[in-house]
């Protein structure tokens, strides 16, 4: 959905500002990790582990701080939130070290 409201009625701003690809770049971050925070919460059914809380924590803070930064700077032109956007892929990151230390701890 935020993909297409940015496609249909950004689309020309985004353009104008030479920001459509920092756009996607956060549109499909949130959605990979998402779908990656929704896995988590259904090992959690299954498994109950510190490591997939962690995960699941760091994928949140990490969607909302890398993308969250990056469609800041794409409608504001706040250019000085992309040092922060390097905060929220490190707690993505971590999520997955913790998903996969999870997942092999739980084999």
């Amino acid at each position: 959905m935020i993909g297409a409201f940015g496609a249909h009625a950004l689309g020309p701003m985004l353009q104008a500002t030479n920001r459509t690809d920092t756009f996607e770049t956060a549109v499909k971050y949130q959605m990979y990790h998402t779908l990656a925070l929704l896995a988590v919460g259904l090992l959690l059914f299954k498994v109950e582990s510190p490591a997939l809380q962690v995960a699941a924590w760091c994928f949140f803070i990490g969607i909302l701080i890398f993308s969250g930064s990056l469609y800041t700077l794409c409608l504001t032109g706040i250019t000085w939130l992309g040092a922060i956007t390097p905060i929220g892929g490190t707690a993505l990151i971590v999520g997955w070290g913790a998903l996969f230390y999870a997942i092999l701890k739980s084999l």
